[in-house]
């Protein structure tokens, strides 16, 4: 094994595992360290900080939470002063793009608000109340009699949590078709909240004692009449991102005075819907009743059950019962003399946010349709054949399963990518109009090039609008970029996707709604493949969908067997079943940097970066990535971008805090991070330029969506690859590793990867024992009964 004095005196290639590190690593690093799940709030049940959340891309990539949230359940704080930052924002704010076309930000959202509607509309449709009756008791039954209760508009069952006669099982949603098309349109000033409505919850904010710089947030949360909500229902102020229980616990005292009590049910209400929220922010769409009841009584609410009852009463959340399958050994119950009706199934009674619960029955009825229908016949079984046996190995196998299913998986590192590439080009070569949609643009730039080296592809049809196709033509697009109709083959007249074969890339970046909107937008007869590592961390959004395809196994699942090539493929393999091997790096592919506190792991990854990756590895400090476990502390995003800034490209940051050449990364939506450089500035906002693309960020939202983006963290980095990659483990970033961080840290380099580490043996116990936590989820039970023949 070779030594790597031009990196660093204390440097040594190879894997940063047991034996690899001196004893005195890491021992004085004490600084406040944030973890890379900033922002997210424990729950019973919620992902912990190795498996990233919703609260990661929304503090990473949508702005700042605020910086003393700890790792407790007091996460989301925002204090008054970040308050007063945020509120610096204009009232008109959003009406910028008053005219002319949307961004592509405004697109996407634009398109999940129509499926949001159409989601409304067929919820609409299922009001026929239910009596409580034969196979269900107790609790789980009369839950779910009240919860139908409400959506038929009676009155709700008034012992939802006494116990009462049982109530059948809710029945399986008829599949709705795909939504309408929703083309690009003006925004109107309207969108933005009026400032007579923004005035008046100044004003009670300020009676209540709270900043009146919130008042823009507050508007926008509660919409029409928020003034008038806001004094009726103080606790209401929860549903501002941000806002903690304490908060609006003192807010609601001033106001409200001696009526004020934590008995109050507007008060168990609204936190029963916030420690949902925080439950998306952690990955889950539901969580389980137990769950929430302890969490309810620990957040000081004095009858939990009431609290939920009335939660559900107002129609403010949805309840589930699921049932569960039988535990292997278990004795199986059999109803007595043949009544089969008296038997008693297992259930899970869950309570969930609307929005993410009909996304998921959305999602499981389009994953149905797929499955269910008989794909286009484009070219003929012979055409197909023929093709899969010029392939080999597992890209034939990936061939033959497209051929026949609406529905396929496909699972591999980043050399897989190559079956995907084979698969697209052959479809091409049939008349299929196949595509493939990455999670970022860096990703989708990457799989156009690999598709142009792979072999020919079919001609991608102009489209009329003009709208390119993809990189130098290819047909590739980003996901978002697809769903708002801004890149890709664009919608036909019935509003779905104008294609017949549809290859998602990083398939686990994928939550629940995006999800949705996908399978909704497919065409009948149309192929859809999920392909990604099912080792990366999941989606920031709420949900595991490939997770869960693939343990529900409805269709077909192609596992290739392409090992990621060398040093650094041999290393991430590893990881990913729980074993960080000691690998030869002859080239210096692996390179592990010792250090013993905050500054030194600073000063380290800044000497990489700008001098030694250049020098002894040919990488230049540009195709050069950081990452590290969270944006605060000594050694998060923040303090290492300021450092790189400073030696890499110093400046005043004349435009808000930037300078033309930094490096950046721009969130025009929660959860989507896209790399890029700053161009100029002027009158109409910040310019970057994105992976080849021109974005123009309105000054008004460069503090909420750009930062600086030579370090990021992982969540920040999945679905890219650079030349060079920096993982930085400073010692106090112990608990925030987990296998799936590791695994998605150091499998975003190409060529070289060096790991600044002060964390002695926790990476390898994290890379050992501490996998991904699951998430509670309930696509796996909606996709049983929908799936024919399973």
């Amino acid at each position: 094994m070779s030594t790597e004095p031009e990196t660093t005196e204390d440097a040594e290639p190879g894997t940063p595992g047991t034996g690899q590190v001196p004893d005195a690593v890491g021992g004085d690093t004490r600084a406040a360290q944030t973890s890379e799940t900033e922002g997210a709030v424990e729950t019973p049940g919620a992902e912990d900080a190795g498996q990233g959340s919703e609260a990661e891309a929304a503090d990473a990539d949508a702005g700042e939470t605020s910086e003393t949230v700890g790792p407790d359940a007091d996460a989301g704080q925002v204090s008054e002063a970040e308050a007063t930052d945020a509120g610096q924002k204009s009232e008109a704010e959003g009406t910028e793009a008053g005219a002319g076309q949307v961004s592509e930000a405004e697109a996407e959202l634009r398109a999940q608000q129509a499926e949001r509607e159409r989601i409304e509309q067929r919820k609409a449709e299922k009001k026929a109340p239910i009596e409580s009756g034969t196979k269900l008791s107790g609790r789980a039954a009369d839950l779910l009699a009240a919860v139908r209760a409400v959506e038929s508009g009676e009155k709700p069952v008034a012992t939802a949590f006494e116990e009462s006669r049982p109530a059948p099982r809710r029945s399986a949603p008829e599949p709705e078709r795909r939504p309408q098309p929703v083309a690009p349109q003006p925004v109107a000033a309207s969108a933005a909240p009026a400032p007579e409505a923004v005035r008046a919850v100044r004003q009670v904010l300020a009676e209540g004692g709270a900043p009146e710089a919130l008042a823009p947030q507050v508007t926008a949360a509660l919409g029409e009449g928020a003034g008038e909500q806001l004094r009726a229902d103080p606790w209401q102020l929860l549903r501002t991102p941000g806002v903690r229980p304490e908060q609006a616990d003192g807010f609601a005292r001033s106001l409200l005075g001696a009526e004020c009590g934590p008995d109050d049910e507007r008060r168990g209400r609204a936190v029963t819907g916030w420690l949902l929220e925080q439950a998306a922010l952690a990955g889950h769409t539901a969580l389980e009743m137990p769950a929430l009841l302890a969490a309810l009584a620990q957040r000081g609410v004095p009858e939990p059950d009431s609290a939920v009852q009335d939660a559900i009463a107002e129609g403010e959340v949805l309840v589930f019962q699921d049932a569960l399958e039988e535990e292997a050994g278990a004795p199986a119950r059999t109803a007595a003399e043949g009544d089969e009706e008296d038997v008693e199934r297992p259930v899970r009674v869950l309570v969930g946010l609307e929005r993410y619960a009909m996304a998921e029955e959305s999602l499981a009825d389009g994953l149905a349709r797929l499955v269910n229908s008989v794909p286009k016949q484009d070219g003929s079984a012979e055409d197909w054949e023929r093709a899969a046996a010029a392939a080999r190995g597992s890209t034939a196998e990936l061939i033959r399963a497209v051929a026949g299913q609406g529905l396929v998986l496909h699972t591999g590192g980043e050399a897989s990518l190559a079956e995907p590439a084979a698969l697209l080009n052959t479809a091409g070569a049939l008349g299929l109009r196949a595509w493939a949609a990455a999670h970022g643009p860096i990703g989708r730039n990457r799989f156009a090039a690999l598709l142009q080296r792979s072999g020919p592809a079919a001609d991608v049809p102009e489209r009329a609008d003009g709208t390119p196709a993809g990189p130098g033509g290819s047909p590739v697009a980003t996901v978002s970029g697809l769903l708002a109709g801004v890149e890709g083959p664009g919608r036909d007249a019935d509003g779905t996707l104008d294609l017949d074969l549809l290859v998602v890339l990083d398939a686990p970046q994928l939550d629940v709604e995006t999800a949705a909107l996908l399978t909704e937008s497919l065409p009948d007869g149309a192929r859809l493949v999920l392909a990604g590592d099912p080792a990366v961390l999941w989606s920031v959004g709420p949900g595991r969908v490939f997770a869960d395809l693939l343990a529900a196994r409805i269709c077909p699942q192609v596992a290739s067997r392409r090992p990621d090539p060398g040093p650094l493929g041999e290393l991430v393999s590893g990881i990913g079943i729980g074993e960080l091997n000691q690998v030869e790096a002859p080239g210096k592919e692996v390179v592990i940097v010792p250090v013993r506190d905050a500054g030194e792991a600073v000063h380290r990854t800044v000497q990489l970066v700008a001098d030694s990756v250049p020098r002894a590895i040919g990488v230049p400090a540009e195709e050069t990535q950081v990452i590290t476990p969270g944006h605060g502390g000594a050694v998060g995003t923040r303090a290492l971008n300021a450092a790189l800034k400073e030696r890499l490209n110093p400046g005043p940051g004349r435009f808000g805090g930037f300078d033309p050449g930094d490096r950046i990364v721009h969130s025009p939506t929660p959860g989507r991070a896209l790399p890029g450089r700053v161009v100029t500035a002027d009158a109409e906002g910040l310019h970057l330029s994105c992976e080849g693309q021109t974005v123009v960020v309105p000054k008004e939202r460069v503090e909420q969506s750009v930062r600086h983006g030579w370090a990021l963290t992982a969540h920040q980095a999945v679905g890219s690859r650079w030349p060079a990659v920096v993982v930085v483990l400073p010692g106090d970033a112990a608990q925030a590793l987990s296998r799936p961080w590791v695994y998605t840290a150091f499998g975003r380099a190409d060529r070289h990867l060096s790991v600044v580490h002060g964390v002695e043996q926790a990476l390898p116990r994290a890379v050992a024992e501490v996998p991904a936590k699951p998430r509670t989820t309930r696509l796996p039970v909606l996709l049983a009964p929908q799936i024919s023949g399973t």
